[in-house]
């Protein structure tokens, strides 16, 4: 094969830039970004034929030259950051972006972010007022605190309390809850940022109360509870309940923390689910501040809330770190329109799509993986189609053994591995997100909408029937 010919076919840049289809290009996208494109995609084609060894794949590059100048141009143009199907059956999924939001906070957050509003405005009195205001009497409603409020994530939460209580004091917390809380960030580490300094005590598998006031001293300025969600130790072991040191905290006048993590308002226990304590339960004990996410099993935005005490509360607020930590009109307002569907029981269930998952029933997550398998049956000819028993997760670092009954649809390409095909489903237009096993791609629908499924079917069927025709 003379590959030097094939050199030759590729176009010029100048003479390229001045045919018709790539001048309607430059009209919608200007000459420098396309002519950027050309020589890249040039560049891309001489590497293709170099590597090549099969002509007509060469030929069909050349064809294509202009068609893939203007899909690099397009993508230049076009967000990065974009909708996928959930179909791994993880619900709190981190790099899947944890919580959707439901259609209702949606609604509300384009009707607030499109215009003006009322963020830092009373409307009753007509002067200057504050971000919390709109979701603050929710909070308190629905947990029992006193006061609350918001910063960008749980781990800002944990930082800003204990920098507000705790700065150049000690924080006493058990060895057997010092986690690595994902991303390689661990509460040591969360405790030295804040200006506080880390006592341990216990062990790593058991830690007695009275270990807890056998590392008290003068410096002693906050005890600092951190809720394992993310993982269990069983077996020889004991942790002391927030409760407990509650009783220990108000003898000796040092505040309780507690880092719930992923701050449940409801007990999923009847779905499944192992227990996890609720923020209203936490209160009620006399935590004095109780930090917990906002798009976790609370299924709203990122967000880290502090709820308890409004003495403490009001300290925070006024810590210098409370104004580079704030949530902007985007949080504010999917937060407290999704604190609004707790307000009247059951509604959160049929409203959150995050209790909505966690809540279906298995015979209803059978019907809907059925009408998945149904509506891929054109693709029968170039893949086998199956239904199967699967387990989804709660995800995000909150409940560790539960593993929910689920149904998934297997699909087992006839002409490509299952790691190809799962390339190919993250490369379509709205990108399929599955898992591998058993040389097959598994799609659990307990993460997928009913539009979710309707769109990876129609897309899925395409891909299968071009990809079949493949040498």
């Amino acid at each position: 094969m003379e590959k030097r010919l094939f050199y030759r076919e590729i176009p010029k840049v100048d003479s390229f830039l001045e045919t018709e289809e790539i001048k309607e290009l430059i009209r919608l996208y200007g000459r420098e970004p396309v002519t950027r494109a050309v020589r890249e995609e040039e560049a891309l084609l001489r590497d293709f034929i170099f590597s090549s060894s099969r002509e007509e794949e060469i030929k069909e590059k050349i064809r294509n030259f202009g068609q893939a100048v203007g899909q690099r141009v397009q993508a230049v143009f076009s967000p990065d950051l974009r909708r996928v199907i959930n179909a791994t059956g993880i619900i709190l999924h981190t790099n899947l972006g944890r919580a959707p939001i439901g259609e209702m906070a949606a609604d509300h957050l384009r009707d607030v972010i499109t215009g003006y509003c009322n963020l830092e405005y009373n409307l009753m009195e007509g002067r200057r007022g504050e971000r919390y205001s709109h979701f603050e009497a929710l909070l308190c409603s629905l947990t029992g605190a006193e006061a609350a409020m918001a910063v960008n994530n749980n781990a800002a939460a944990v930082m800003l309390v204990l920098s507000s209580l705790a700065r150049g004091g000690d924080v006493v917390v058990s060895r057997g809850e010092l986690v690595e809380i994902g991303g390689k960030f661990r509460v040591p580490e969360v405790i030295s940022m804040s200006g506080a300094h880390l006592v341990e005590t216990g062990t790593t598998n058991k830690t007695h109360l009275s270990d807890y006031e056998k590392a008290v001293s003068e410096q002693t300025k906050a005890f600092l509870k951190v809720h394992t969600s993310n993982y269990r130790i069983v077996g020889f072991s004991e942790l002391v309940d927030a409760g407990q040191i509650r009783e220990l905290a108000e003898r000796l006048d040092i505040p309780v923390v507690e880092d719930l993590g992923s701050g449940s308002f409801v007990d999923l226990r009847p779905f499944g689910c192992e227990y996890e304590p609720t923020v209203q339960e936490e209160i009620k004990k006399g935590v004095d501040l109780v930090c917990f996410s906002g798009d976790k099993l609370l299924g709203g935005p990122q967000a880290g809330i502090i709820a308890g005490r409004r003495k403490y509360i009001d300290l925070i607020k006024k810590n210098p770190l409370t104004r580079a930590l704030r949530i902007d009109k985007f949080t504010a307002a999917v937060l407290e329109q999704t604190l609004l569907e707790y307000q009247a029981p059951g509604r959160a269930s049929s409203r959150l799509p995050v209790l909505r998952m966690i809540e279906e029933s298995r015979e209803s997550i059978k019907k809907r993986a059925q009408r998945l398998a149904d509506l891929l049956a054109p693709a029968g000819a170039f893949a086998r189609i199956e239904c199967c028993p699967s387990q989804s997760q709660i995800g995000g670092g909150a409940m560790p053994l539960t593993d929910l009954k689920s149904m998934a649809v297997t699909i087992k390409p006839s002409n490509m591995s299952a790691a190809g095909f799962e390339r190919e489903l993250r490369a379509l237009p709205v990108p399929v997100i599955g898992r591998i096993k058993d040389d097959r791609i598994w799609l659990d629908v307990r993460t997928m909408g009913d539009e979710d499924i309707n769109e990876a079917a129609e897309q899925i069927n395409d891909l299968l029937a071009r990809t079949g025709d493949r040498p």
